[in-house]
């Protein structure tokens, strides 16, 4: 059951999160999304489309555009696919109170011949994203226990300006 520990800590009669199911639609792109998440502590969520689910790691920087900058990702449960629209207020006293917005999400392509799944076993994954804000290379490079690092590849793409992440500009 790829959603049971999602499930196990929700009570979905009083969140508004939702329910969801492990599930690949037809044949189309991977997805991928970054939730902006004023929980105990701000920090960004970072799923990604694997074997159904929402593979997610919470990164409490954010993602960066800079190649330096190798951010703490902590690998957390599997969320449904549904999870990628998802915008609201989780109540407080539930698992991840707070407010969640949508910060950026597109489509994703994994790097090399080894499916998505087989890259997080082997605890490196390389991908291309193709979001808003987030593109080009990446990699989830896995340290220790639920620890991970998210690196943004040298490439067209990549700066060594203030990350998207840093903006005050973003409404709170």
């Amino acid at each position: 059951m790829p959603l049971e520990i999602y499930r196990k800590k929700r009570k979905f009669e009083e969140t508004p999160e939702p329910r969801g199911r492990a599930h690949r639609p037809k044949k189309r792109a991977l997805e991928f999304v970054v939730q902006k998440h004023w929980a105990t502590t701000l920090h960004y969520d970072f799923r990604l489309e694997v074997d159904g689910v929402m593979a997610s790691w919470a990164v409490p920087k954010g993602p960066s555009l800079n190649p330096s900058d190798k951010r703490l990702a902590v690998r957390t449960e599997d969320h449904p696919m549904e999870y990628n629209s998802f915008e609201g207020t989780i109540p407080e006293g539930h698992y991840g109170a707070g407010r969640v917005i949508i910060w950026d999400r597109g489509t994703y392509e994994p790097e090399g011949d080894l499916p998505p799944a087989k890259q997080l076993a082997r605890g490196e994954f390389k991908f291309t994203l193709h979001g808003k804000k987030l593109r080009g290379g990446f990699v989830l490079v896995h340290t220790d226990g639920k620890r991970w690092l998210l690196i943004k590849h040298r490439d067209q793409f990549a700066t060594n300006a203030a990350t998207p992440s840093s903006k005050k500009s973003e409404a709170a």
